[in-house]
């Protein structure tokens, strides 16, 4: 078992509309959370160097923009408030295809096979809700 985590969709977006779902705060309230029974609010700095904080509900994860490339890429760490070890990284690379835009998630340095498990079942359902973000507003 893999401790990277790498997901790819085609989103029947522009590059531009998904890049702004990744960077814009009132955009990532509407999606950036596995559970929408959760509330969810974001605090984001986006900008090399810049720190973001979202809290879903009992959960508050933060981190640093590492790279910030519009509207071709975004990197940033990542830490739950509520573990005491591990810092991951994520990465978020778009391309424009043909249908819309390729989009290219890798979320890598966990400890354990089951951390990024874990992790990955909560960016399974947070990408569908970005499609289905996405796809209301075309």
């Amino acid at each position: 078992m893999t401790t990277d985590i790498r997901i790819e969709r085609v989103l029947k977006a522009t590059i531009s509309k998904v890049y702004d779902a990744w960077t814009r705060a009132d955009l990532l309230v509407r999606w950036y959370c596995p559970n929408p029974a959760l509330e969810l609010t974001v605090d984001a700095d986006v900008r090399v160097g810049g720190d973001y904080v979202v809290t879903m509900g009992p959960y508050i994860v933060r981190g640093r923009y590492l790279e910030v490339e519009p509207p071709h890429r975004l990197a940033f760490t990542w830490k739950w408030d509520s573990d005491d070890g591990e810092t991951t990284r994520v990465q978020v690379d778009l391309a424009e295809v043909e249908d819309g835009t390729r989009l290219r998630l890798t979320h890598t340095g966990f400890a354990t096979a089951e951390s990024a498990t874990n992790h990955q079942q909560g960016w399974e359902p947070e990408l569908d809700r970005l499609a289905d973000l996405l796809a209301a507003s075309v």
